[in-house]
């Protein structure tokens, strides 16, 4: 079989990221508001990971979730500064401050001083299904941070996948995509190789130019929730250390 040059990298260091289109005009354009909900859509499940360590029960997580992007998507202050430049931060801040917000309704509510904006039944303390995590749980953020790293992995592997569209390619890209993942412990190359009918060394480097482009891919994937390009290096860092955390 014929192993396929690796595509060009995708996008440059200097275009217009998602997030940089979001903080053009503070997020008022069109485009804008088109971009946010991007990337909203891309990163759902670390928010509602947070925000369910936060949280008495699933389908009240769910709930949160949802009210927190519809807020968040409607232009409502949630309190956090976009300029930090990684859209990864300012979900995160934007996300505590929504959950402080709704602990403060629903403690004013218990008071009698106030209306709880969202109704969600709760099995602990709060109308809104926030709860007290247990010290020894996984920490919110850290179960953030992870769930983002996975989501960006995730990412790229699709667009990878989506890369290799024929047949024989979508064949060698499934056959070699455990050494992108890290499940091929109990794979040999050798074996890899008799699967698609090719030599071990053209299975390896198949697999040298797959780990290429899939690296481009999530570096790719990372510039589009930075404002500024420098930055991927130090994210990537943060996203890599966020994985190998326990």
């Amino acid at each position: 079989m014929s192993i396929p040059s690796p595509a060009p990298a995708s996008g440059h260091a200097f275009v217009t990221t998602q997030w940089t289109r979001v903080l053009e005009a503070r997020g008022n354009s069109p485009d804008a508001k088109a971009a946010l909900s991007d990337l909203c859509a891309a990163y759902y499940a670390p928010v509602f990971a947070f925000v369910r360590r936060n949280s008495s029960d699933e389908n009240a997580a769910r709930d949160l979730t949802q009210e927190f992007f519809a807020r968040l998507l409607a232009g409502r202050a949630l309190n956090a500064d976009p300029q930090r430049g990684r859209f990864r931060s300012y979900l995160l801040a934007a996300v505590k401050n929504f959950l402080a917000d709704m602990r403060d309704h629903a403690n004013a509510a218990k008071r009698g001083g106030g209306q709880v904006t969202l109704s969600i039944e709760g099995q602990h303390d709060t109308a809104t299904g926030l709860e007290i995590q247990d010290a020894n749980a996984v920490d919110p953020e850290r179960e953030f941070d992870r769930k983002w790293a996975l989501t960006v992995l995730d990412r790229a592997l699709g667009v990878l996948s989506a890369e290799h569209a024929t047949p024989e390619d979508q064949k060698q890209f499934q056959v070699l995509k455990p050494w992108l993942t890290g499940d091929n412990e109990n794979i040999s190359q050798a074996k890899a190789a008799g699967e698609l009918g090719c030599s071990e060394s053209a299975a390896k480097v198949a697999i040298h130019r797959l780990r290429k482009r899939f690296r481009e891919l999530v570096k790719a994937e990372i510039r589009q929730t930075m404002s500024d390009p420098a930055q991927v290096a130090d994210e990537l860092a943060c996203l890599v250390a966020a994985l190998s955390s326990k």
